[in-house]
């Protein structure tokens, strides 16, 4: 990549605006200066401040070809093509081309955001005070020149016409850099004022200046990306999926489907309606999508060359941006297919929805595998595989950081080791992953992935609500209102002193309906078990089966012995990883001492404390972050 640093005079870019030579690259956002901002940038040019550089790329450049739009303001010939495409000033230069060139009407906004078509002139006589005195000789008035007040009853300035304007002394700044400036200034009666601004303000501001960042021809899409973000002022970061789609829109080879026409904006939106149907995928990006396809593509590529020299699989940044459409249209209907098949394995796994996702990022390279194994997929050897690879990353946690690297790996190892492949290894993920019993203390909220994996786990244990007799699963999930509560409650134990990490850690939550946890509120078990009995109508041996199957020891519950309860659960949920998993959890926490029992304290050492009332008020669940958690954590 090379570049040059010209310094042009401010009427050479709106002469290049204006006739199509600088246009926008599709990807730049919309124009959003509001009033004061155009305003105050008007008093830089008539102060003769620098207003910093503008970013140009040479359009005569094979590997980028972005689709341009005009600077808006402008409407061009759709047969005119760009020299150059401006990537950082957007904002300042649609604003001088608008205030600077034609009728100078600017369709901007105010403080509040209300949409305004506004003109702006300076007043001669208080700009030749002096260069304190141009911010206020620069005004901004309506598009028909005109000043009102009293709800636009009354006209208190009025600059509607050429006349109008000479005769109370207001420089139209549309006529700043045109053919006409110095003749509307010859025309005024006040030769004495009218020389004096022409040489001290249209004169000096005639010959404003702007220097530019012009990268040339050799300049790469990833290239193009990092400047872009780097020194962009005025716009949000630029990402992977806004370049493709302006490079994309560029490429003018004929597909069957598309044409010449193809948005990958409006791809994208097709491939979420798809996906509406399934709420565990409501949350995948297109960037997501885009790193699947990259990974398919690079795949595809080194399997295609031959020798030791091969490219490397990748689903990097710079990856992405080599993509061409004909990659993107070879996978996205496959791509498609493979992530609706993984609303079923998640829904399979008791992951119904984007709450209780471990890791979005991890779906990316399983559709890989979907679409490489194919039907494969769905064979039970091959499967159970497949559920192993899932669980050891969840609950190793191994999605929560860069995962590039791993998505890489993962879909070079994992399809060849589910089917068997004689020269297929062990999956990096699976030798990596690792569980330690004592993180069963630390797993106290849905943020991590852990927690969520555990919990799905449990669910499907064939765990059954307490009261009523239903499987906790995709039908009765939402109808149920099943959420993670408490089985010790928080009330109870806060009443007896159970420190929090004992207190809120998994091991003292199960899943149940809303309803069975307004029948527990805060009560000690001994009292809510009977309860519960009671409005279910059953037997304390069906209630005991029941909380079997959540892996919760009925004897120490009814006994309210919570370290009991504690340690023996902790135990079992242990079992429970190590099953899905394939491999031992490590057993970190020591015992046989009196300060290493599950809880620190025996169920002797908590303070009594009244047992609540019947009337109890039920506890409050745990809250739903609405926080974005892209790394599981």
């Amino acid at each position: 990549m090379g570049f040059q640093t010209p310094q042009e005079n401010l009427s050479k870019y709106l002469e290049k605006t204006t006739s199509g030579k600088i246009q926008l690259p599709d990807f730049q956002r919309g124009y959003k200066w509001d009033d004061e901002r155009i305003r105050q940038l008007l008093v830089t040019i008539l102060r003769g401040h620098p207003m910093g550089v503008v970013m140009l790329l040479d359009t005569n450049n094979d590997e980028v070809r972005f689709k341009p739009r005009p600077v808006e303001g402008v409407t061009l010939p759709e047969s005119v093509e760009p020299e150059q495409l401006l990537l950082d000033g957007q904002q300042r230069l649609t604003s001088m081309t608008q205030a600077l060139t034609g009728d100078g009407v600017v369709a901007t906004k105010d403080s509040r955001g209300k949409l305004l078509q506004r003109r702006y002139f300076v007043d001669i006589a208080k700009a030749l005070e002096g260069e304190d005195s141009i911010d206020d000789a620069v005004i901004s008035v309506d598009a028909d020149g005109k000043i009102k007040t009293n709800f636009n009853r009354d006209v208190v300035l009025d600059l509607s016409t050429e006349e109008l304007q000479q005769q109370q002394g207001y420089f139209p700044l549309s006529e700043l850099y045109s053919d006409g400036g110095a003749r509307w200034i010859l025309g005024m009666e006040n030769r004495e004022l009218s020389m004096a601004f022409h040489e001290r303000i249209f004169s000096p501001a005639r010959q404003y200046s702007i220097p530019a960042i012009q990268l040339d021809r050799d300049t790469s899409k990833a290239a193009v990306a990092t400047v872009f973000e780097k020194v962009n002022t005025g716009g949000l970061p630029l990402n992977v999926f806004e370049l493709l789609t302006a490079t994309f829109a560029g490429d003018k080879v004929h597909y069957e489907k598309y044409g010449t026409d193809f948005r990958l904006n409006d791809d994208w939106r097709a491939t979420q309606e798809l996906f509406a149907p399934y709420p565990v995928l409501h949350d995948l990006e297109n960037t997501d999508f885009l790193q699947a396809v990259t990974l398919l593509t690079t795949l595809e590529r080194q399997k295609n060359q031959e020798g030791t020299r091969r490219s490397a699989v990748s689903a990097r940044r710079e990856d992405m941006l080599k993509l061409t459409l004909s990659d993107y249209l070879r996978w996205v209907e496959p791509l498609r297919e493979a992530f609706i098949w993984i609303a079923g394995f998640l829904a399979d796994r008791h992951i119904f929805d984007t709450r209780f996702l471990p890791y979005r990022t991890q779906l990316i390279p399983l559709a890989v595998m979907k679409v490489l194994m194919q039907d494969n997929a769905d064979l039970r050897g091959p499967r159970d595989r497949i559920i192993q690879w899932f669980w050891s990353g969840v609950l190793g946690e191994l999605y929560g950081g860069t995962t590039a690297t791993r998505f890489a790996r993962d879909v070079q190892e994992v399809p060849d080791w589910a089917m068997q492949k004689p020269e297929a290894g062990i999956p990096s993920t699976i030798q990596e992953a690792a569980f330690a019993e004592s993180r069963l203390h630390s797993l106290r909220t849905r943020n991590a992935a852990a927690y969520k994996g555990i919990y799905a786990l449990l669910l499907a244990n064939e765990a059954r609500d307490w009261m009523e007799d239903k499987r906790l699963d995709k039908a009765q999930h939402a109808a149920l209102e099943v959420d993670i509560h408490h089985i010790f409650p928080q009330k109870w134990c806060t009443d007896r002193d159970v420190p929090a990490e004992y207190r809120e850690s998994i091991i003292n939550k199960t899943a149940i309906s809303a309803k069975t946890n307004r029948s527990i509120g805060g009560r000690a078990p001994s009292i809510y078990l009977p309860g519960i009995e009671r409005k279910a109508q059953i037997s304390s041996e069906v209630l005991d089966a029941v909380l079997d199957s959540h892996l919760i020891s009925a004897e120490a519950l009814r006994r309210d012995e919570f370290a009991t309860f504690f340690t023996d659960r902790r135990r079992r949920l242990c079992e429970l990883v190590e099953n899905a998993m394939g491999k031992p959890v490590q057993r970190d926490i020591e015992y046989g001492t009196a300060q290493e029992d599950s809880a620190q304290f025996d169920d002797t050492d908590i303070a009594e404390a009244p047992d609540e009332s019947v009337d109890a008020v039920g506890e409050v669940h745990e809250p739903i972050s609405s926080a974005p958690n892209p790394s599981g954590e």
